[in-house]
């Protein structure tokens, strides 16, 4: 399997893509560790971000490599059309350039931080539209050598309902798709559940063998949120067979909960430009990444997979100290660091760091939070001390408006789940100073600019992003404007609290000013 054995490097030039061809001209350590031609689809994953491609591709690369076994990803898209093509362009080849943080010299004498190994990914050995390619994803979900799907398509691409935690069947996405005729095999469905819903019954309907389906997206549970998505759309269908496709998905297909961790940017045309010249051919679609990954997967697989624990990951019986270790502490810092950070002008992750406020603001926030982490995760200030080493690595320009993004649906899994527990420990409640100045910074994100055109954060989007500019009315108290906010979370229990809205309240003058007081 493995790649080394292609022809030693020939002279380099940028003018030539990156392709199955051009990889002859490649060192042998930038080479992928498997000959991409040897893999088969094996493995479905819908989302064809950045983050998947430097995370679970890994993984299921170097798992092949190591065992010898064929596993190969077919990754679907949702949307971007214009990602699908331009992978295929390049046979599912692309870079990864691992950003360690230390200065590098580059050529001509400047020096810049970032130095870290370049090379190409090779698992991809597909990449569909979810749309336009709609029956080809559907013959894969049905296909018996498929065994194991994976997704990371963000926490809006699951339609889960604020209130019930259920598929929000009246959003007009998963509507459109319950509409659509018949079982809507081969329909071009708009959402992910309901292509994934329609996929797992037809191969319920064929009698394929078991599979199993892997959420690595920043959820709580995120194994039983998507397993319950899945069956709400398959109850909601107007499938006439939908009770036995409930029974069989019940019995052949397993929903494993797991964490992921890495940070990963928005690639850059200074990425693009790095990819280039450490490989000698163009890369439409490179990725940089820290060299920090963590895989933790609930042990729950109902067919064979990829030997992932092969490099690293860690198969475990209970993910849920892990992932909300992950998810309130990492997640939670970020997104307290983006809305802090934008709120007084900052552009990265980094940047924030270096602000007097950054770090005192991670250790704090961890502290905080702590007591609401069950037993059994990683050491709390051991946590601490890495966010605090990963987040000030100057080479990641993690930009604080691609975290602050769609946070309406990230703060009500990072946030609010904690400080509803320490507001309500044993009915005594406890202090909650950072996560009120979290929310403070976030809620000053939502305000529209002065003159009333956009907001004061442009380039940050979220769904609700309509709904919270309105509670910012003229004339409403600050108090009224974050019970307003929260309510657009669907959090009316903490609008109620009127110590903590009014304590969110009094930080906003401050921010206003340009100041992040701890």
């Amino acid at each position: 399997m493995s790649a080394d054995a292609l022809p030693q490097s020939q002279p380099q030039t940028q003018t030539q893509p990156l392709s199955r061809a051009a990889l002859p001209r490649l060192a042998p350590g930038q080479r992928p560790a498997v000959d991409p031609a040897e893999l088969r689809t094996r493995v479905v994953h819908f989302g064809l971000g950045a983050f998947h491609r430097a995370h679970q591709a890994v993984y299921t690369e170097n798992a092949a490599a190591r065992s010898g076994q064929p596993w190969g990803i077919t990754a679907v898209a949702p949307r971007s059309a214009e990602t699908v093509r331009a992978l295929r362009e390049q046979d599912c080849l692309y870079s990864l350039t691992e950003l360690d943080g230390l200065t590098e010299r580059r050529p001509g004498g400047e020096r810049r931080p970032g130095g870290g190994a370049t090379r190409v990914v090779g698992a991809v050995t597909g990449a569909l539209h979810m749309g336009a390619d709609a029956a080809d994803v559907d013959a894969l979900l049905a296909d018996p050598e498929v065994t194991v799907v994976t997704l990371t398509v963000t926490e809006k691409g699951y339609h889960r309902s604020p209130r019930t935690g259920g598929l929000d069947t009246s959003a007009p996405p998963v509507a459109a798709d319950l509409a659509a005729p018949s079982d809507g095999s081969g329909t071009a469905l708009g959402t992910v559940v309901g292509r994934l819903a329609t996929g797992l019954a037809a191969r319920m309907r064929a009698g394929a063998p078991p599979v199993t389906v892997v959420s690595c997206d920043n959820m709580a549970d995120n194994g039983a949120a998507l397993e319950r998505l899945v069956h709400d759309y398959v109850r909601a269908a107007a499938w006439p067979d939908r009770a036995t496709v409930l029974d069989r998905l019940a019995l052949a297909v397993a929903f494993p909960s797991t964490v992921v961790d890495r940070i990963v940017p928005a690639a850059t045309d200074a990425d693009r430009d790095a990819a280039g010249a450490a490989l000698g051919v163009r890369d439409a679609l490179p990725v940089a990444g820290e060299p920090y990954r963590q895989w933790v997967l609930e042990d729950s697989f109902a067919a064979p997979r990829p030997p992932w624990e092969l490099d690293g990951a860690l198969f475990v019986p209970d993910v849920a100290p892990y992932q909300l270790t992950k998810l309130r502490l990492l997640n939670g810092s970020h997104s307290a660091l983006a809305h802090l950070g934008l709120a007084v002008g900052r552009t990265t992750i980094a940047d924030a760091m270096a602000a007097d406020w950054g770090e005192r603001l991670v250790r704090a926030l961890c502290a905080e939070i702590a007591p609401t982490l069950p037993a059994g995760g990683p050491d709390t200030g051991a946590y601490a001390d890495d966010l605090v080493a990963r987040f000030r690595n100057p080479a990641m320009r993690h930009l604080l408006r691609q975290i602050g993004s769609d946070a309406s649906l990230k703060i009500t899994e990072r946030w609010l789940p904690a400080l509803r527990e320490l507001r309500g420990q044993g009915g005594r409640g406890v202090g909650t100073p950072v996560l009120e100045l979290a929310l403070a910074g976030w809620a000053y994100t939502t305000r529209p600019c002065d003159d009333g055109t956009g907001s004061v954060t442009e380039g940050v989007t979220d769904p609700a992003r309509d709904a919270l500019a309105a509670c910012w009315g003229p004339g409403k108290r600050p108090a009224d404007v974050v019970g307003a906010l929260l309510r657009v979370l669907g959090a009316a229990d903490l609008a109620e609290d009127t110590a903590l809205v009014t304590a969110v309240a009094d930080r906003l003058p401050a921010l206003r000013a340009g100041r992040v007081e701890i």
